[in-house]
């Protein structure tokens, strides 16, 4: 199809704005061999990626730190410099050498996917759902005063930092606009038709972007949308897909399709894109839970191996894989044993390499489990 996505307004203050048209009710796209192919990979890889969860000895305790994984890649994308080392450093209380406006960025989009996908057991997509979400996310960071969990109500536009109006790379629709546009997309969203889930969440999140309709934090909201949707139509029975570590590593073509998009109605190239990133982050995803799999059994391999393998020390490693940055007191409450039993544990931890100390301190010492984060932590180094 050829029909015009939308057009490029002359507003009153001189600036050109976006106006997208309402989605079509089919898809506005060819399926050539390469895309029925792609969408058949990815649809596969996808399955293939919901079965883990059915293997993983604790599926929530993986999820959870990939849920941490995806956080930071979706704030790195945007310009911080969070890292998963300083998130955990913060969840321990300890003062994390990053920015703290940026590891709040990261903890805020755990809670908002956690808070979205438990929302969704109750209520459907809609843009109720995206505003409760969305005021989660920027709670208590440097986008609070911009109005989270509201549609914005004055002109927002893409660009170099410190950029005006006038050095705009794009400029969305204007704000008036925004609540009918937005309704438009939620009708798109509930719309019964014959696209393909994978292929409409891709045209879902390219309208969105392109409504941009909160003054900051679009980009994250949009790419939880992609997790939010794949999880309501029950293509994931767990979230465990996350699109950030392929858009971050692609950043340049993502922003590049989806204006060419909104200058040549090329949908094409972009749908293909997303596929790929669909196929090959659920392979990435997969891989990492087999590696994550064949950690626990090495570990335990070597806890019999060196003698350390009382139900305390089984127990410890689960803890562990829940929370890789652990102390002492942790240890005393989660296991409910004496203080001296737990100094010992830790102390046979950190002798056969499982734990390493971090702070240096001869008290309240802090420890890593390394092996685990570092298989969790790939692509979000700095």
């Amino acid at each position: 199809m050829s029909e015009k996505v939308g057009r490029f307004v002359l507003q009153p203050q001189g600036y050109k704005a976006f106006i997208p048209e309402p989605l079509p009710s089919r898809s506005p796209i060819k399926f050539d061999d390469e895309l029925l192919n792609l969408l058949s990979e990815a649809d596969r890889a996808l399955a293939r990626l919901d079965g883990i969860a059915t293997v993983l000895p604790n599926p929530d305790l993986f999820i959870a730190m990939y849920v941490k994984k995806e956080a930071i890649l979706s704030s790195q994308i945007e310009g911080t410099q969070a890292s998963l080392e300083g998130v955990l450093e913060f969840e321990a209380n300890l003062v994390p050498k990053e920015n703290i406006y940026d590891i709040k960025e990261v903890i805020n989009y755990v809670k908002a996917l956690d808070y979205g996908i438990e929302r969704l057991k109750t209520l459907p997509m809609s843009l109720r759902l995206i505003k409760e979400v969305h005021k989660i996310l920027m709670e208590n960071t440097r986008g609070a005063t911009k109005n989270p969990g509201e549609f914005r109500t004055t002109q927002n536009w893409i660009g170099p930092a410190g950029a005006g109006l006038s050095e705009a790379i794009f400029v969305p629709p204007p704000p008036n606009m925004v609540i009918n546009l937005m309704g438009d997309l939620e009708n798109f969203i509930h719309q019964k038709d014959n696209i393909p889930p994978l292929i409409k969440i891709s045209l879902i999140h390219y309208q969105f972007e392109t409504i941009h309709p909160f003054l900051d934090g679009n980009g994250r909201m949009g790419r939880l949308l992609i997790t939010f949707y794949l999880y309501w139509k029950q293509l994931l029975s767990k979230p465990l897909l996350y699109l950030s570590f392929y858009l971050k590593k692609n950043r340049e073509a993502y922003y590049d399709l989806l204006m060419k998009i909104r200058k040549e109605s090329s949908w094409g190239e972009w749908i293909k894109f997303f596929l790929k990133g669909v196929y090959e982050t659920s392979q990435e995803s997969a891989n990492t839970a087999g590696e994550i799999i064949k950690l626990k059994d090495k570990i335990i391999y070597k806890l019999y191996e060196n003698s350390v393998s009382s139900i305390y020390a089984v127990k410890l490693l689960e803890i562990l894989f829940d929370k890789p940055l652990v102390e002492v007191k942790d240890v005393v409450s989660k296991l409910k044993i004496h203080k001296d039993t737990a100094n010992e544990l830790i102390k046979s931890f950190e002798k056969i390499g499982i734990l390493h100390e971090i702070t240096g301190k001869q008290r309240y010492r802090k420890y890593i489990f390394k092996d685990y984060v570092n298989i969790i932590k790939r692509g979000t180094e700095l």
